[in-house]
């Protein structure tokens, strides 16, 4: 047996040891590598929310035009726990330029805060044909008129050129009629800011133009510039026809020397030519095509396969399009995102909110089916990539759903609030020309979720419910499109039954069945 003389001497070793490899190794342990970040700001004046990217560093905002970029007001600021800015981002700062302020947490990290803001900037005479050409960099603004018109005694009836209310010109409106020697100067003023701009006021013989199509699958958006008060339109035939197709006068958006229309109940994939009309006069002629149709894959919900406790919704050894976040919820379990013959038609897909864990530890996990992939699993929370490639412009998604809800039972310390309330289903669709899948995050150290008020949205619209169906009820969900140009490179169908699933808030009584989804391309 050991002495306890011989135990102290060894302890004494052991401690003495210790202490030379402390010395040595001191210097060697890394500090923990803990990305400080943005979680939350709040800004006076925003028009929409911020939008703060995790990954670049970034936090965006949309100021309104009566707010002077050189003195943004940051309310507030929530910050990664213990993370310090430098400079504070709390305050007045000047945002005419992106402002870099420096995040510090074991670690340095550079964020940039940037604000832009929409100046809607209007010129309008009498007379005037079409909308003005207004060249911002240029600080130049361009109206035609009819020939007919006095150069010399121009009536401007609108001039707009910085935020309404606050802008002041020099000379005054009143003195600003004679063009007939050219262009006139004037001097804008706003906030801190003096501008020179150069009007022009440009005689043209042509009264109606037709200046664009955007042409979809079975709609066509024709633009044309024409004559104030003047009794503007389009006409439109197939490109093998010979007789020309007045546009109703229903279709019609716009009226004014600007005008516009949404030509519906068109064919697929067909040639059309168009123009515009005012009495006694026709426009240029543009021929256009229409583009085809497309089906959503596997969009009744039938085909699955199941890959140990994992659901996928697509066939085995198929090709997926949809997908769930079942690989993250059958870590602690099996799969809560399952096919039922409890359907419309065939299978359906049964959205089932759950909490996932052992022995009370674990997250409430909302049943989901989304258009795009799941990537990984990161700790007990997901990464999601939104978003199949699809160039198409349809009108609307159908399809049916039932739901079934509890009160919510399962919240995040953001929404400890609805704790007792009904759980919310939602379904939306978004088209954006983003040039890659949406990276969802849900941990909350970096979480990124979707925004409605990406700029990269083209069209969006959702379907939120807090009331229980009595069976299969159908949907329609007519999107809202910002740009009727602008091409989508993906779309994003998402279904839950817990709207709040990516805070993991919800009821674990909720249900969402989903079935025979589809795209409309008509109105």
């Amino acid at each position: 047996m050991m002495s306890i003389k011989h135990k102290n001497i060894l302890s004494i070793a052991c401690v003495a040891i210790l202490g030379m490899m402390v010395g040595c190794i001191e210097n060697d342990i890394p500090y923990p590598r803990i990305p400080a970040q943005i979680i939350a700001i709040e800004v006076a004046g925003t028009v929409q929310a911020p939008v703060i990217d995790n990954e670049a560093r970034t936090v965006a905002l949309v100021m309104a035009d009566t707010v002077n970029l050189k003195r943004v007001y940051i309310k507030s600021a929530t910050l990664t726990e213990d993370a310090v800015a430098t400079p504070s981002i709390v305050g007045v700062h000047d945002l005419s330029s992106p402002a870099e302020f420096t995040l510090s947490i074991y670690q340095d990290y550079t964020w940039t805060i940037s604000a832009t803001q929409h100046i809607e900037r209007k010129f309008v005479v009498a007379g005037q044909v079409g909308m003005a050409n207004i060249e911002v960099d240029n600080k130049r603004a361009r109206v035609y008129v009819n020939e007919r018109v006095d150069l010399a005694n121009v009536d401007i009836e609108t001039l707009q050129l910085g935020p309404a209310g606050i802008t002041t010109y020099n000379p005054p409106l009143s003195q600003l009629k004679d063009f007939s020697k050219g262009p006139r100067h004037v001097t804008v003023m706003y906030h801190d800011e003096v501008e020179e701009w150069t009007l022009y006021v440009v005689p043209t013989q042509s009264n109606v133009t037709l200046t664009s199509v955007d042409a979809w699958t079975r709609v066509a958006w024709l633009y044309g510039n024409g004559l104030e008060q003047n009794d503007n339109r389009f006409e439109i035939r197939e490109s093998s026809a010979t007789e020309w197709t007045t546009v109703p006068e229903e279709y019609m958006v716009e009226r004014g020397s600007s005008f516009s229309a949404r030509m519906i109940h068109l064919k697929p994939n067909t040639e059309y030519v168009a123009r515009a009309v005012i009495p006694g006069e026709t426009s240029n002629e543009i021929t256009f095509t229409t583009d085809g149709e497309a089906v959503l894959p596997n969009g009744g919900f039938d085909d699955w396969w199941k890959d140990g406790s994992v659901w996928n919704p697509w066939s085995e050894g198929g090709t997926s399009w949809w997908d769930t976040g079942n690989r993250g919820a059958a870590t602690l379990g099996e799969s809560n995102s399952v096919p039922t013959d409890d359907a419309v038609k065939g299978k359906a897909a049964m959205l089932q909110t759950r909490f996932v864990g052992i022995a009370g530890l674990g997250k409430l996990a909302a049943g989901n089916i989304f258009a795009g992939e799941f990537g990984a699993v990161d700790g007990t929370n997901g990464i999601i990539h939104l978003g199949e490639e699809f160039v198409l412009r349809p009108t609307k998604l159908k399809g049916y759903y039932k739901y079934t809800n509890g009160a919510i039972d399962y919240a995040d310390n953001t929404y400890k609030d609805l704790l007792g309330q009904p759980d919310c289903m939602s379904i939306y669709i978004a088209l954006g020309d983003w040039d890659e899948p949406v990276e969802i995050r849900t941990n909350p150290k970096n979480r990124k979720l979707f925004d409605v008020n990406d700029p990269h949205i083209i069209a969006y619209k959702a379907i939120e419910s807090t009331e229980p169906t009595d069976g299969y009820v159908p949907f329609e969900l007519e999107l809202d499109y910002r740009s009727t140009s602008r091409v989508p490179k993906y779309m994003i169908i998402i279904a839950s039954g817990s709207r709040l699933g990516d805070f993991f808030t919800g009821s674990t009584q909720s249900v969402l069945c989903v079935d025979e989804f589809s795209l409309e391309w008509d109105y």
